[in-house]
This record gives C-alpha cells, sequence and structure tokens, in this order.
C-alpha cells in the first residue's frame, strides 16, 4: 500500500533535537507550507502545518544547520501520533530532506 507525501515549507519552530535510550539521534521540525493549489477548476489557497519527524544519523547530520525560516522540502510517509493527553495528529517521518534556497 502506498504512504507517500512530498511537502515543502519553512520551519516555523526551533528544531528540537533528541537522542532515544537506544541511541538513534532525532529531529523534530514544525513544516509550514503555503501555495495557491488547483481544484475544480479553481485557485484555492492551501495551508498546511505539520511536524515532521527526522530519525538516524544521516538525516540528523543534514537537520544540523536548518534554523528558523529556512526553506526544505521533505518526502516521507505519514503515521499517527497520541500524545500524552490522548490527542492524536499525523506526523510526516521523513525519508529525505533538501534546503531549498
Amino acid at each position: 500500500m502506498d504512504n507517500f507525501l512530498v511537502l515543502s515549507g519553512a520551519v516555523c519552530r526551533h528544531p528540537e533535537r533528541s537522542e532515544s535510550p537506544a541511541g538513534i539521534p532525532h529531529t523534530v521540525l514544525t513544516l509550514e507550507h503555503r501555495s495557491m493549489q488547483q481544484e475544480a477548476g479553481l485557485n484555492r489557497q492551501a495551508y498546511v502545518r505539520m511536524q515532521v519527524v527526522l530519525s538516524g544519523t544521516v538525516l540528523h547530520q543534514q537537520a544540523q544547520h536548518l534554523t528558523l525560516g529556512n526553506n526544505v522540502r521533505v518526502s516521507g510517509f505519514l503515521n499517527r501520533h497520541q500524545s500524552g493527553s490522548g490527542q492524536a495528529k499525523l506526523v510526516l517521518h521523513a525519508q529525505q530532506i533538501e534546503q531549498l534556497s
């Protein structure tokens, strides 16, 4: 089954970096996307703010220099995360990240 998403936008919160108990580095970004999309022959403003999780040494190193306002393109898969309070949200788990100019 397919589960693949490509999203570009600006980093809108300072990246949070951590390490799992198993020693795997993680970086969590919040990405803000704004664009104009075509739907049913009409222009529609699209706005998405999504959390992005980068896991593993390679992605962590690629995200090392990302800061607030950087534009990136991220591709990966969607997964459901549940907060401690039981609130569910979709999160993009990055498989590739590219900094845009």
